[in-house]
């Protein structure tokens, strides 16, 4: 009873604890998707308000809110080629990082660009204005060279998968097409070959029969006789005894 107890308890907490970290988790998706949704919205208003002041507003008010629109639209698109291509090709991550050294720079522009917009000395802020364009101008033509770079690359990739595939086509294309030879002539062509194989088999069968008869057509000399051994037993010879020999009579002499 009592290990039950325990096992239940156990259970209990397991559960308790599997739901607070779906729950702690669940908060925190929530949360990054409404901070998300809220620097959009914000990074949103804001390039609004720059494309508004810079068509709307002359001199150097107009000028910094031009550099920083243009500064903003560069980088954010820089980034999201990026990181869509690093998705699918894995070595565009060492761009992804050369990217994230530019970023800083990019955001510390952008906030000194952003300090200056409030700047009541418009005399000081346009003396600072050529070395904030100059800045700006390296800070975009390196993000335009790693899009445009991650872009050719995904471009070539797409003309080399491209070309192949159309290759494979055209060579599908005219093997479908290819309807003079019917399975039956592949059938005969191929039985003729296994009878001419057959023939030639038979033909080097019956060669080696003729070299083997031409060399078992001397006859070969006959093995004498060999003499029968005597038997194990040979007959006894026949004893002549002086009484069995025969005496000559006179009469028979004269």
């Amino acid at each position: 009873m009592e290990a039950a107890l325990i096992i239940f308890t156990l259970m209990l907490l397991a559960i308790v604890g599997l739901g607070a970290y779906l729950t702690v988790k669940a908060v925190g998706a929530a949360k990054r998707g409404v901070e998300r949704t809220v620097a959009q919205a914000r990074r949103s208003v804001e390039d609004t308000t720059l494309r508004a002041k810079s068509f709307g507003q002359v001199g150097v008010a107009g000028a910094l809110a031009q550099l920083r629109l243009d500064l903003r639209t560069s980088m954010r698109a820089t980034q999201q080629a990026l990181a869509e291509g690093a998705q699918a090709d894995a070595s565009l991550r060492e761009s992804l990082g050369l990217f994230e050294r530019l970023s800083a720079h990019g955001h510390e522009l952008d906030g000194e660009l952003k300090r200056l917009e409030q700047e009541p000395d418009r005399q000081r802020t346009a003396e600072l204005l050529p070395d904030l364009r100059e800045r700006a101008a390296k800070i975009i033509q390196a993000a335009d060279s790693l899009r445009w770079a991650a872009r050719d690359r995904a471009r070539r990739f797409a003309e080399d998968d491209l070309s192949l595939l159309s290759d494979q086509i055209q060579m599908e294309s005219g093997a479908l097409r290819d309807w003079s030879r019917e399975p039956v002539d592949d059938l005969a062509a191929a039985a003729a070959e296994w009878d001419a194989a057959q023939s030639a088999q038979s033909a080097q069968s019956a060669q080696s029969g003729q070299s083997g008869q031409s060399g078992q057509s001397a006859p070969s000399p006959e093995p004498e006789p060999t003499p029968r051994p005597a038997a194990l037993n040979p007959p006894a010879p026949t004893v002549q005894y002086p009484w069995q020999q025969k005496t000559p009579r006179p009469e028979s002499a004269g």
